[in-house]
């Protein structure tokens, strides 16, 4: 679940983001809509406790993450979310394979090579394990990510514009390959997009008793 309060958070420069509030169940999916610079990345960050709010309350899967700092932060990170951000991040050095066993080790988890290609499999690019990210296309390489991202069965899985500039039939493919995999794990899924496709793609009863909600933000809460 993810319930946030008075939710604020300054910038450097001095600038200052206001949020509505949100309650969302475990296992919904939550839109996360407006025009691009409205904070939808930031408040992304805020719930995966990559900043820290100016003011306000963040719960996150049980966690208030007021409380959290630094190691710990980093540690319930990767324990409880699955963070698919718009710019994948694959190490080009590393082959597929080896990029999610990353994730395993970052997390202070022993390596889980059975885990990883169960992964890999489930979204049907487990054939990809010694490729390079630069050997793969666009939508191989989403795929990967989000494998990775979900590689430890996260509570909430966050996906940062995961539609941008792909066509029709691509964006419906990415669109559902995300609910299909927070359905399967019984995640959490925001979606945050100022793409207005996004929104036709979700059906109404795409999680089923749990439910659909929508959040736009609007520049004017600068």
């Amino acid at each position: 679940m993810i319930r946030t309060e008075g939710l604020c958070y300054q910038y450097p420069d001095g600038a200052r983001l206001t949020f509505p509030d949100a309650d969302v169940p475990q296992g919904a999916v939550l839109l996360l809509s407006g025009p691009s610079g409205c904070g939808k990345s930031t408040w992304l960050a805020l719930v995966a406790a990559l900043v820290a709010p100016a003011a306000g309350s963040v719960t996150v899967a049980g966690q208030t993450l007021n409380a959290l700092k630094y190691v710990a932060a980093d540690a319930w990170r990767a324990r409880a979310i699955g963070l698919l951000p718009q710019k994948l991040h694959l190490s080009a050095a590393l082959n597929v394979y080896q990029n999610l066993a990353m994730a395993q080790w970052a997390s202070g988890r022993p390596e889980d090579g059975a885990r990883i290609h169960a992964a890999l499999q489930a979204l049907a690019v487990d054939d990809l394990a010694d490729r390079k990210p630069g050997q793969l296309s666009g939508g191989q390489a989403q795929r990967v990510a989000l494998a990775r991202a979900v590689l430890l069965q996260p509570q909430v899985i966050l996906a940062d514009e995961p539609t941008a500039s792909l066509d029709d039939e691509t964006a419906a493919q990415a669109v559902g390959l995300l609910l299909d995999t927070a359905r399967a794990q019984g995640a959490t899924l925001v979606i945050a997009t100022h793409d207005a496709r996004v929104a036709t793609l979700i059906p109404s009863d795409a999680t089923g008793r749990v439910g659909f909600q929508s959040l736009r933000l609007l520049r004017g809460a600068l």
